[in-house]
């Protein structure tokens, strides 16, 4: 059937960009971008296009076409869980960026990971932004699939998939430098307090603490796991972690240090041990992951993500693909450091072994 032909279209409903999309044989964002002069078009398409739209006698409405521009100068970010803390820095990153670029920021929060899918329905809408950026979410086959059919350029933060651009934390590597150090504090009856198991950081996370357990002699068997029970935060919250602490101590056999695949919930367990009567790091150390700013102030051991410049790369990786959209997929590898404070070690050795360390791109 031509649906292009004056015999099937409706003359009252004049010509549109999908129209010339079909008849040019390219995309509807090929078509926007002639109309619009981005200059990564090719010669041969943008003359295919103006040909086609010239033939059907294509008359553009200014309104709808100023419209249009607005929208793609807005770029938008699918957040889950947008109050857990560890997004606070994260934003500032991104924000930061987007103010030096022609882009406005649109934020999608998702209350929990299953609303995820309803969010980038929103954000990935025709002619809503120009690119889009997916913080946080595991990427299973039928959402790549999703994303892979868009013609909006998108970008990864906190997950890693081959097919588009990410920035991410080396969260198995986080997760061995907070074994290596819960060893050399002369701990050795070691618990880990998890986030939901399906989160792929606090999984990554718990591979590399579990290695360094298993190289060091020690049987990663033994190893006590507390799972959070906190489906609307994926786990991330103080709640979860207050309960978690709970319940690793009334099974007994005390651990003497525990990890907490987030600052979060090791915030929620340092309140349980203060419940209990119980102090770090005497009677248990404690430690977490994500240095939020409350973990310095109540003087959480923790390993740093740098969540200022994930926030900043990904909206800088996020503009140069809208600018190149036929690059090949980069991936960003961010590298974790240790901040040794007082919930391990006394605060005097703490002092002495704290140090900066540069953040490793890769």
């Amino acid at each position: 059937m031509q649906a292009l032909s004056g015999r099937f279209r409706n003359p009252l409903l004049g010509v549109t960009i999908y129209d010339i999309a079909s008849a040019a044989g390219v995309s509807i964002a090929t078509v926007s971008r002639v109309f619009n002069g981005h200059p990564r078009v090719s010669c041969a398409a943008r003359d295919q296009v103006m040909e086609v739209a010239d033939r059907l006698g294509y008359q553009p409405h200014v309104s709808a076409r100023s419209l249009a521009r607005r929208r793609a100068n807005v770029v938008a970010a699918v957040i889950p869980m947008l109050t857990n803390l560890f997004f606070v820095d994260v934003l500032r990153g991104l924000q930061d960026r987007m103010a030096e670029s022609e882009f406005d920021l649109l934020v999608f929060s998702a209350r929990t990971l299953d609303e995820v899918d309803v969010q980038l329905d929103r954000a990935l809408a025709r002619g809503r932004a120009a690119g889009v950026l997916v913080f946080s979410t595991p990427l299973a086959d039928a959402r790549a699939r999703r994303l892979g059919h868009t013609s909006q350029p998108v970008v990864l933060v906190d997950s890693v998939h081959p097919d588009f651009d990410s920035v991410s934390t080396d969260n198995v590597e986080g997760g061995r430098l907070a074994a290596r150090h819960l060893l050399e504090t002369g701990a050795r009856r070691l618990a880990l307090l998890m986030a939901h198991p399906d989160s792929i950081p606090a999984s990554d996370r718990k591979q590399g603490f579990t290695e360094v357990l298993d190289t060091a002699g020690l049987d990663a068997d033994s190893l006590r796991i507390v799972h959070a029970s906190d489906p609307l935060h994926h786990g991330y919250s103080e709640a979860a972690g207050y309960d978690a602490m709970k319940r690793l101590l009334h099974a007994g056999d005390r651990p003497d240090a525990v990890f907490a695949t987030s600052d979060v919930q090791a915030l929620g367990a340092l309140e349980a041990l203060a419940t209990a009567g119980l102090g770090v790091p005497d009677d248990m150390r404690l430690m977490g992951f994500d240095d939020i700013m409350l973990s310095r102030h109540v003087g959480l051991t923790t390993v740093r993500q740098p969540m200022y410049e994930l926030g900043r790369l990904a909206a800088e990786r996020l503009v140069t693909r809208i600018d190149d959209p036929d690059r090949e997929p980069a991936h960003t590898v961010l590298s974790p450091r240790l901040v040794v404070r007082g919930t391990t070690v006394d605060t005097t050795v703490a002092r002495s072994l704290r140090r900066i360390q540069p953040v490793a791109v890769s």
